[in-house]
C-alpha cells in the first residue's frame, strides 16, 4: 500500500470504533448535494450504526441564507455545514467556522490529496483553512449537437475564438432559429475567469489590488463581447435556475451552456432527462480553463458534534468509493485526485452520445490554475454584474461602466 492510500486509510479508521451513544450528526446541504449525502447513508450506517445522518436540505439560495443567519446569531447551527463556492469567501470572512488547519482536525496533511485549486478556493485572507473540498466543477462548453448539425456548424469553429463562436451563434440562429446561449452576461462570466496572469484572482490581484476598471483589458474585452451578443439578439435574455431556463434545454432553443461537468447530472436527473443523447461537451473557447462551482462542507465553531462531524467530512471527502457514489448519482466531480483515477472516467456517457466527456474534464481540472480568494470578492462579483447589467439592457458605455464599477467596489472596499 502506497503512503497516500495509507494516509487516506488512517484517516477514514481513526474514531470509526463505535459510539457506545446515540448521536445524530445534523448536516445542512443544498441540491444536488444532498443526493450524494443520501447515496453514501447506507455505507456511512454500516460503519457507524450509532451515528444518525438527520439530512436538512434546502434549495441553493434559502441554505446559503440559512447559514448566513445562523453563523450570525450563533442559533440554529448543523454540525456539518455544506457551502458553495460561490460562498465560501463570503463565510471565510467571519470567524463562525473552525480553521481545519488545527486540532483536533490537522488537515494540512490532506491538502495534497485534492486538486490543487480547491485548497486556494477554501483557503482565507489570514491562511485559515475553513472547508474541505468535496466536488468540484471544471468548467466545460455544453453544445446540443442537434442544433449545430442542423445550421451546419462544426463546433471546434466555436472554441477556436471568442469572435469565433459569436459568427457560429449568428449562423445558428438564422438557420435554425435557436438562439446561442441563455443570456450574454455568460460570455462575461467565462471570459473575466479564464487564462488570469501569475498573481491575479478575479477580481483583485494578490497585493490586494483591485483589477476591475476601464484600463484593464480582461473586464473590457469581457463587456465588450457580451455586448456583442445582445446586440446581435443572440441571447435568449434568461437567466440560470428559472423555468424559462429549464424549457429551453428541454426544447433546444438554446445551442450552448457554459458550465461545470456538474452540470450533465443536472441534465440527466431532472432538468432534461428526454434530451439524452442530443448534448455534447468540449473545452471552453480560447483554451480557457476555469473552475465552474464546487461544494465544501465545514464545521461550525459552535457545532455540538465536532467529533462525528469531522468523521463524516473525512468520510465524503477522502473515502475513494463515497467520492465515485456521488460522482455516478449526480455527476459531482470528485475532489479527490485519486478517485478521479476511477475506470469510471474511461467509460462512455450515455447521456452525452457515449462520449468520454470525464476524461476531457479530469484534465481540464488539472489545467485550472489555482486563483486566491479575496474577502471582498462577493461585493465585487455584484457590482460588476450590476454596471455589465447597465451595458446590456441601458446601453451604457463600457468604459463608463467599469470606471463606476472600480469606484463602487474602491469605496465598499473601503
Amino acid at each position: 500500500m502506497n503512503r497516500t492510500a495509507l494516509t487516506i486509510a488512517a484517516a477514514l479508521l481513526l474514531g470509526s470504533a463505535q459510539a457506545q451513544d446515540k448521536v445524530t450528526l445534523t448536516v445542512a446541504a443544498f441540491p444536488s448535494l444532498d443526493s450524494a449525502i443520501k447515496a453514501i447513508i447506507p455505507a456511512w450506517n454500516k460503519l457507524h450504526p450509532n451515528v444518525t445522518i438527520k439530512l436538512q436540505a434546502q434549495e441553493y439560495a434559502d441554505h446559503h441564507n440559512a447559514m448566513t443567519t445562523a453563523l450570525a446569531t450563533g442559533q440554529g447551527l448543523p454540525d456539518v455545514m455544506a457551502i458553495e463556492i460561490g460562498y465560501v469567501s463570503k463565510f471565510a470572512e467571519g470567524q463562525g467556522l473552525d480553521d481545519l488547519n488545527k486540532a483536533p482536525y490537522n488537515a494540512t496533511p490532506y491538502k495534497k490529496l485534492f486538486t490543487p485549486f480547491t485548497i486556494g478556493q477554501a483557503t482565507s485572507a489570514d491562511k485559515r483553512f475553513i472547508a474541505m473540498p468535496t466536488d468540484i466543477g471544471p468548467g466545460t462548453f455544453f453544445y446540443r449537437k442537434d442544433v449545430l448539425d442542423k445550421a451546419g456548424v462544426n463546433p471546434a469553429s466555436m472554441t477556436g475564438s471568442w469572435e469565433g463562436f459569436i459568427a457560429a451563434g449568428k449562423t445558428i440562429k438564422a438557420k435554425t432559429g435557436a438562439y446561442l446561449i441563455n443570456t450574454a452576461a455568460s460570455v462575461n462570466n467565462v471570459i473575466i475567469r479564464t487564462n488570469l496572469k501569475k498573481g491575479e484572482g478575479i477580481y483583485f490581484d494578490d497585493k490586494n489590488a483591485l483589477l476591475v476598471g476601464p484600463d484593464n483589458a480582461r473586464f473590457v474585452r469581457a463587456f465588450t463581447l457580451s455586448k456583442q451578443v445582445r446586440d446581435a439578439g443572440l441571447d435568449a435574455k434568461i437567466g440560470e435556475w428559472s423555468n424559462e431556463w429549464y424549457d429551453a434545454f428541454k426544447k433546444g432553443t438554446v445551442a450552448t451552456q457554459f458550465s461545470g461537468a456538474w452540470l450533465q447530472g443536472a441534465l440527466q436527473n431532472w432538468m432534461a432527462p428526454d434530451t439524452k443523447g442530443l448534448w455534447r461537451v468540449q473545452n471552453l473557447p480560447e483554451k480557457g480553463f476555469a473552475s465552474w462551482g464546487g461544494s465544501f462542507y465545514a464545521v461550525p465553531s459552535k457545532a455540538n458534534n465536532k467529533q462525528w462531524a469531522w468523521e463524516f467530512i473525512k468520510f465524503m471527502t477522502l473515502n475513494q468509493s463515497s467520492q465515485i457514489t456521488a460522482f455516478k448519482d449526480n455527476g459531482a466531480f470528485p475532489a479527490l485526485l485519486t478517485a478521479q483515477k476511477d475506470k469510471a472516467f474511461s467509460e462512455a456517457v450515455p447521456f452525452l452520445g457515449g462520449q468520454k466527456a470525464r476524461i476531457l474534464w479530469r484534465d481540464a481540472a488539472a489545467k485550472t490554475q489555482p486563483i486566491d480568494v479575496n474577502k471582498y470578492d462577493s461585493v465585487a462579483e455584484q457590482i460588476v454584474q450590476t454596471e455589465l447589467t447597465n451595458v446590456l439592457e441601458q446601453g451604457k458605455d463600457v468604459k463608463q461602466a467599469l470606471t463606476d464599477a472600480r469606484a463602487q467596489i474602491l469605496r465598499r472596499a473601503r
